[in-house]
């Protein structure tokens, strides 16, 4: 599927009407390393997530309920009462995967407009999750591919799980808007989308209009991203009956440390 073409912008409420899904352009599991180097973007099936990272997709499902009892974000400086979300952190050095203490999130004005410059404390993820040998897995895998990318070193991984709903009427998953991370890889896990309409990925170039527009929407599909060379953001999502939500897992590797205030 040739991408679609757009000009970079600020994300917009979504439009009214019913819901029409583009779907993502997805990668073969054995090319993902090669569309990665060239476009610095790869979207993956459920299935080529479980087979790159060996972790069965029963046990990733397994993982899915823990996404109901995400605390709320208290730091939305836009007045939203729309987001939840847990925070961990790692560090992958070859085949070791250690947790790291738990620790503040902490992003640079440069990077995040909205929320950057200012310690996020969230409450750490669940250890039935973190604990468990498949966590351990798909982090390894993430490591690998990511030292593909940039070269075999550790990797400073922090992991975030949201839950954007519409509550209000409207949830916001990148209110900061169209940006970058300051990290070497974004990996972007849409792990539930229900009732709801929008929730449109957006991805370009980082130095051009070229980019990719579409939604992802198979539980457990991933939207990887070099984050030196592409912006992305999400538009806001709608509900379409009561208790509309989108539940994604964000993991970003970063080398040489975390980003520290």
């Amino acid at each position: 599927m040739p991408p679609t073409i757009f000009a970079p912008h600020l994300a917009t409420p979504a439009p009214s009407g019913p819901p029409e899904l583009l779907a993502p352009p997805l990668t073969p599991p054995a090319a993902l390393d090669a569309t990665l180097q060239s476009l610095g973007t790869a979207v993956l099936g459920a299935d080529g997530v479980c087979a790159l990272s060996g972790v069965a997709l029963p046990a990733l499902q397994t993982w899915t309920p823990l996404w109901n009892d995400l605390p709320p974000d208290a730091y939305l400086r836009d007045g939203g009462r729309y987001r939840f979300r847990r925070h961990f952190s790692f560090v992958v050095d070859g085949d070791r995967v250690t947790q790291a203490p738990h620790r503040p999130h902490w992003q640079p004005v440069e990077y995040n407009a909205l929320h950057g410059g200012m310690e996020r404390h969230f409450a750490p993820m669940e250890p039935a999750m973190v604990q468990s040998a498949d966590w351990a897995a798909l982090l390894r895998w993430l490591a690998q591919v990511c030292s593909g990318l940039k070269g075999a070193q550790p990797w400073f991984i922090e992991a975030h799980q949201f839950r954007i709903d519409t509550a209000d009427g409207i949830g916001r998953p990148t209110p900061e808007g169209a940006h970058r991370d300051g990290v070497d890889l974004v990996a972007v896990f849409m792990v539930a989308r229900h009732a709801i309409k929008g929730g449109e990925t957006r991805v370009f170039d980082a130095h051009g209009p070229q980019g990719q527009r579409f939604t992802l929407s198979e539980p457990w599909s991933v939207l990887l991203l070099d984050d030196a060379r592409v912006i992305h953001e999400s538009t806001p999502i709608q509900p379409l009956q009561a208790g509309g939500y989108r539940d994604t897992l964000v993991v970003t590797l970063r080398s040489g440390g975390f980003q520290d205030a």
